[in-house]
């Protein structure tokens, strides 16, 4: 395993020669610390089929398979496809996913620690993702905002992004929210946690997905500062120029690991969008997701 830092960048690192298959434990151990410490690892030159990319998953830790169907791989449910590619006609996972800022499943009571994406079909002009380191975010947050989260929770929804599946069509709107509600209900998440293997201050907030901040008693901070979050981190800035934001590119053969407590990502999409097809493993690490979570 060669490892390569990425130029002009505080995140990332490339690693070459390594061979997903047949990687010994050593090897899985030191590629997830250098996820941990770079936040995202680029494996180069990756050849894998549906089901190795699954059994790579399933190396590295637990695998969760996403709660809604519409998502998944057709003969690895495991497997999350984001696609705007038709097969024989047919669609084939969801088009234009991940059009926000989010952090995978921080709506759920328990989030996952390592996401791993594996692109198929490459765009061949715009590709790539955003991404929020939110540890170094916390760590630059002025003191004043800092105080005002201290021992706060965020809690976190996916009714302000949730995709309308084949099966709504026709149905009321109040029962597909209802339903929302009832399987996906709102997920309360320390605003601030520790990482359990770095051991950095990581500020847990997302602007798709996180709706309010309250203190342990449940009374909701003060208006406006939840915004303030967002615009102090990056997640605000439209132009994708704050100084927080790192676009990670790709190309074919490439295989992406970051560090799904540690960052916020947003999928890098135009107007004109070109063909394109990404698939998503999703892994538990041996590690609670932060320390004292239920």
């Amino acid at each position: 395993m060669i490892t390569i830092p990425q130029k002009d960048s505080r995140i990332g690192v490339h690693v070459d020669e390594f061979d997903a298959m047949t990687a010994a434990a050593e090897d899985l151990t030191a590629l997830k610390q250098l996820i941990y410490t770079d936040r995202i690892v680029v494996l180069r030159n990756q050849r894998l089929s549906p089901a190795e990319f699954v059994e790579f998953g399933r190396r590295l830790g637990e695998v969760e398979t996403y709660y809604q169907p519409m998502y998944h791989h057709p003969e690895h449910k495991e497997i999350f496809v984001s696609s705007n590619v038709k097969e024989d006609g047919a669609q084939v996972g969801v088009p234009q996913t991940g059009k926000f800022w989010h952090h995978d499943y921080s709506f759920m009571p328990r989030p996952f620690g390592l996401t791993l994406i594996y692109p198929q079909v490459v765009p061949q002009r715009h590709r790539g993702t955003y991404f929020i380191d939110m540890a170094r975010a916390y760590e630059n947050l002025p003191a004043g905002l800092k105080a005002e989260i201290r021992d706060s929770r965020g809690l976190n929804s996916v009714r302000r992004y949730f995709k309308i599946r084949p099966t709504d069509v026709y149905r009321p709107i109040s029962e597909v929210l209802a339903e929302i509600e009832s399987v996906t209900p709102a997920a309360a998440h320390p605003t601030v946690f520790t990482h359990p293997v770095t051991g950095e201050q990581v500020l847990y907030i997302s602007e798709a997905v996180t709706y309010r901040l309250e203190d342990a008693a449940g009374n909701g901070l003060r208006p406006g500062l939840l915004e303030e979050l967002f615009e102090a981190c990056g997640q605000a800035d439209t132009t994708f120029t704050h100084d927080n934001i790192h676009l990670q590119t790709f190309q074919k053969g490439d295989m992406l690991l970051w560090d799904n407590r540690s960052l916020v990502h947003r999928a890098l999409h135009t107007v004109n969008p070109e063909p394109t097809v990404s698939f998503r493993v999703t892994v538990h690490d041996e590690h609670n997701f932060y320390p004292g979570i239920g």
